[in-house]
C-alpha cells in the first residue's frame, strides 16, 4: 500500500513511519507537517492510503478531506476521541486510530485495510463484468414495452408511486419504485444521490454545492451520498 503520512507531530509521524515498517505490505512514500504540503504530493503523484491527523494548524484533517476529488483510503490518527461517529460518514475512512497507537491496534488496522482493498478490487471486477451486459432496458408503457439504452438514460426521479426517466429525447413515466430499477441498472454508470434520484453520472455536466447539473436539469446530492459520488467520479 502505497501511503503518506500527515501530522503537525514529528513524533507522531516517526512513530506511524515505524509500525508501518512492522507491515510488508506496507510503504512510507512521504511524510507532511501538514495538509498543505502533502495537497501539492498529491497533484502529481497518486497514493493507496493517507494516515491523517485531524487537529492541525491551517487546514484541519476534515478540511483537507474535503479537498481531495477522488480521496484513497484514509486512517484517522488523533488523540481526540469525539470525532469517531462523524468520521465513519465518509465511506473511504476505514479506521480511526487513537493515540498513542499500540502495535496490537495498528496491526488491526492493516487487517481492515487489506480487506478494503481487497473488496474495492472484487467491486471493480464486478463493474467490469457489468460492462458486458446488454445496454439496455425496456419499460412497459401503455401496454407498449420499450426500449431504453443506458446510455441514453440521464436521471430517474421517484414521484409517489411512479418514477419518471429522462433520457437525451424524452421523458416517459413508469408504475414503479426507485428500488425496482435501481437493481436492475448497472453500478459502473448508474448511483442514486438522494431519495428522490437515481442519476448516470457520466451525464453529469457541473457539480456545484449540493447539486449537480445533468442536461439542464438541477438535481440535489443528499450529504450522505455526496462522499460516495465524489468517489466514483474520474477527478483531475
Amino acid at each position: 500500500m502505497r501511503s503518506i503520512i500527515i501530522d503537525d507531530e514529528a513524533s507522531a509521524r516517526a512513530i506511524v513511519k515505524e509500525l508501518c515498517k512492522t507491515m510488508p505490505e506496507m510503504e512510507v512514500r512521504a511524510e507532511f507537517p501538514n495538509a498543505l504540503e502533502a495537497l501539492k504530493f498529491l497533484r502529481d503523484n497518486q497514493v493507496d492510503l493517507i494516515f491523517l491527523d485531524i487537529h492541525m494548524p491551517k487546514l484541519t484533517g476534515f478540511d483537507f478531506i474535503e479537498t481531495l476529488q477522488n480521496p484513497p483510503k484514509i486512517v484517522l490518527t488523533t488523540s481526540d476521541k469525539n470525532f469517531a461517529i462523524e468520521a465513519y460518514e465518509y465511506p473511504f475512512i476505514v479506521d480511526y486510530l487513537v493515540k498513542p497507537i499500540s502495535p496490537e491496534r495498528f496491526q488491526k488496522c492493516v487487517i481492515k485495510l487489506n480487506s478494503a482493498f481487497k473488496t474495492a478490487s472484487t467491486v471493480s471486477s464486478q463493474a467490469i463484468k457489468e460492462e458486458d451486459k446488454e445496454d439496455d432496458l425496456y419499460i412497459n408503457i401503455d401496454r407498449r414495452l420499450i426500449k431504453l439504452k443506458f446510455s441514453d438514460i440521464l436521471l430517474i426521479e421517484a414521484k409517489g408511486d411512479y418514477i419518471e426517466i429522462q433520457t437525451l429525447e424524452k421523458r416517459y413515466r413508469v408504475h414503479s419504485t426507485l428500488k425496482k430499477i435501481k437493481d436492475k441498472l448497472p453500478e459502473s454508470r448508474f448511483l442514486q444521490i438522494h431519495r428522490s434520484f437515481i442519476i448516470n453520472f457520466t451525464q453529469i455536466v457541473d457539480i456545484q454545492d449540493n447539486s449537480v447539473l445533468i442536461e439542464k436539469s438541477v438535481i440535489p446530492i443528499s450529504r450522505s451520498n455526496r462522499p460516495e459520488l465524489m468517489q466514483r467520479l474520474n477527478l483531475l
